[in-house]
């Protein structure tokens, strides 16, 4: 089963995508954020195009465990998009992908001006990473 992933930020909306086997992540595309509701459906035809069957939002939290202000506004996107498709939505911490993108960029000697507009989509993948790695390998057989 493919498994996309969604990093949402205020400027741009990180998209990720697992192979058929759900083992390994990779980034897929960056997209302009316009509005909720219009973003929704733009990833909700994009998980349909690329037979998905799990969507995966990124999600963060204070170092209470409550959502912060970002992590509310993925939660009501992702509300969003469970009105969009009948495909599953599940929300996933995704503390610290977008500087984890950052560090990984810049160790693989990526300019600067590559670096700017593409963290999304590796932030994305990080996180679908991470939500791969969280599952039980018997899950997989």
């Amino acid at each position: 089963m493919r498994i996309l992933a969604v990093d949402p930020g205020e400027k741009h909306i990180g998209l990720a995508l697992s192979d058929e086997t759900a083992m390994l992540s990779r980034p897929l595309m960056v997209v302009p954020h316009a509005s909720k509701l219009v973003d929704a459906a733009l990833v909700a035809a994009r998980a349909a195009d690329e037979a998905a069957g799990l969507i995966v939002v990124g999600v963060s939290y204070t170092e209470d465990g409550e959502l912060n202000s970002s992590g509310r506004r993925a939660a009501n996107f992702a509300e969003a998009l469970r009105q969009q498709t009948a495909i599953p939505v599940i929300l996933w911490d995704e503390s610290l992908t977008t500087r984890d993108a950052r560090a990984l960029s810049l160790e693989l000697g990526r300019s600067r001006k590559k670096r700017s507009g593409h963290q999304d989509a590796l932030a994305a993948s990080i996180l679908l990473q991470s939500y791969l790695d969280s599952l039980p390998t018997s899950s997989l057989d």
